[in-house]
């Protein structure tokens, strides 16, 4: 699994880039310009072409842009809806050009309309977002906490809005900690089992594009969106360690968007290579002891 974090780019892509270095990193997330504003401002081409040979030289890929938190499909108000669809395709467009492989997005709330409806509006949305979107870039829609009338807070709605859609290039980020919060119970092998099962028959796995790897301290099914740091929350070691297990991930994309400074990051990114280490020798401890039955 390409492993990596958020880092931030307000001090440029090559210090960025370096964190991520620093960091252990072989994936990132960044995000293209302010994430609180509506504003879409002109594309450096220049200087995202120099970030893609920079993480190139690195061997730092895929990289995942995270769209504006002011995003809202769903939204009663048309300027709202346009503002988002121009985000969403401004980052689809920033990503094209930088070698950028996902564009993630959350979908917004549905607010005082209702549920059919709403859902009716996002789909017409994302529609309209990938009708010009570029070969090799994904937009993956990203699971909520479940929190009111938050789009997404189910895998269940989550494989509904993707196969109503139904374009190739619309996929799913599946974010542990607001899984957790939306009452999928993935602290334990048992519950990670069940919650890539569900994720398998509502969305496919091969739609399955990224995981954001955060730990919470919220109760399961609390509906509230807390990060905190690997190991140290309610999905704790063995939640990550369930993950890491899971032979059907090993492909993905996770990226980290734990709490804190930069050590905090290192930190985080320890922990999980860590885990996922001590996942892959108790995988080969089981292959090599059943080789060994096998001749015998």
């Amino acid at each position: 699994m390409r492993l990596g974090i958020h880092v931030r780019t307000g001090g440029g892509y090559a210090l960025a880039l370096q964190h991520a270095i620093n960091a252990g990193c072989s994936a990132l997330q960044v995000f293209s310009a302010n994430p609180k504003t509506y504003r879409v401002g002109k594309i450096d081409r220049p200087a995202l072409e120099a970030f893609c040979n920079m993480r190139r030289d690195a061997g730092i890929d895929p990289c995942a842009i995270h769209t504006s938190y002011l995003i809202n499909l769903a939204s009663e108000d048309d300027k709202i809806r346009a503002g988002s669809v121009r985000l969403i395709k401004n980052d689809l467009e920033v990503a094209a050009i930088g070698g950028i492989a996902y564009v993630n997005t959350h979908l917004g709330s549905y607010g005082r309309t209702s549920r059919s409806q709403g859902f009716a509006t996002v789909c017409h949305l994302l529609e309209e977002a990938l009708s010009d979107i570029a070969p090799g870039v994904q937009l993956v829609m990203e699971n909520s906490a479940g929190a009111g009338q938050l789009c997404g807070g189910t895998l269940e709605e989550l494989g509904h809005f993707l196969h109503t859609v139904d374009h190739p290039q619309l996929g799913v980020c599946l974010d542990t900690a607001h899984a957790w919060a939306a009452g999928y119970e993935i602290n334990s092998q048992r519950g990670v089992d069940d919650f890539i099962y569900q994720a398998a028959q509502h969305i496919g796995l091969d739609r399955v594009h990224m995981f954001h790897f955060n730990d919470t301290q919220v109760a399961l099914g609390a509906h509230r969106d807390r990060h905190w740091h690997i190991g140290e929350g309610n999905i704790g070691w063995e939640g990550f360690h369930a993950l890491a297990a899971r032979p059907e991930l090993r492909g993905k994309t996770a990226i980290l968007e734990t709490p804190g400074e930069d050590a905090d990051d290192i930190r985080n990114m320890q922990t999980i290579r860590k885990i996922f280490s001590g996942a892959t020798r108790a995988q080969c401890s089981v292959t090599s002891t059943s080789t060994l039955s096998t001749r015998a």
